[in-house]
Parts: C-alpha cells; sequence; structure tokens
C-alpha cells in the first residue's frame, strides 16, 4: 500500500525542468506528466492540475514544448506534448543552476 503523495511547496521553482526532463523522454499529455513525477519520485512530487496545465501553456509560449491533439492509450482526446530543440537547451540551463543550487544548500547544510 503506497502512501498518498503530498503537496510539495518547493516544486513550483523545479516545475518548468521537472516537465522539460518528462518530456525529454518520451511525449505525453498533462495526465500522463503528472503521473510520471509522481511515480517517478515514489509519490514524492504531487503536480496539480492549476499547477500543470499553467505551466505547459508557459512552456509552449517560451518555444519549450509543442502541443497537438491527439489520442490518449485510452482512447481519449487529448493535447500531446513533446519538447523542442530550443527546450532542451533550456532543460541543459535549469538542469546546471538546479546542480549550483543543490551543491550551495548542502555546504550551508554541512553535508559537502
Amino acid at each position: 500500500m503506497g502512501r498518498k503523495p503530498q503537496k510539495n511547496d518547493s516544486l513550483p521553482g523545479s516545475l518548468d525542468m521537472l516537465i522539460l526532463r518528462t518530456l525529454s523522454l518520451r511525449e505525453l499529455h498533462g495526465y500522463g506528466i503528472v503521473q510520471y513525477l509522481q511515480q517517478s519520485s515514489d509519490n514524492e512530487l504531487l503536480v496539480e492540475e492549476g499547477s500543470l496545465y499553467p505551466a505547459l501553456q508557459r512552456l509552449e509560449l517560451n518555444g519549450w514544448i509543442e502541443g497537438a491533439w491527439g489520442v490518449t492509450s485510452s482512447n481519449r482526446r487529448a493535447r500531446i506534448y513533446k519538447i523542442t530543440p530550443a527546450g532542451r537547451k533550456q532543460l541543459a540551463v535549469e538542469t546546471r543552476k538546479y546542480a549550483r543550487l543543490t551543491l550551495a544548500i548542502a555546504r550551508v547544510m554541512g553535508e559537502a
């Protein structure tokens, strides 16, 4: 029996990076992104619709992802997202920033 994921307040600053990373692995619809993040984080990350869809819209407006209407594996109509070349570059930028930030936090916490 798995535990229920809890809302993660530190997620907003990382959400774009997590979505880009997810879409770098495969094209997905919004619910698929939520499921992937929850499963791959061992139920630590809960992304709510109120956060996900504005983030997807922002990423699409920035040209980092593209969305097109398609059909899911359960035969439902949904917007399917894929990462663009510009999105891959942005993911690399975000990944470097994340690595520097986590190292700095580890230093402050005395773990580095």
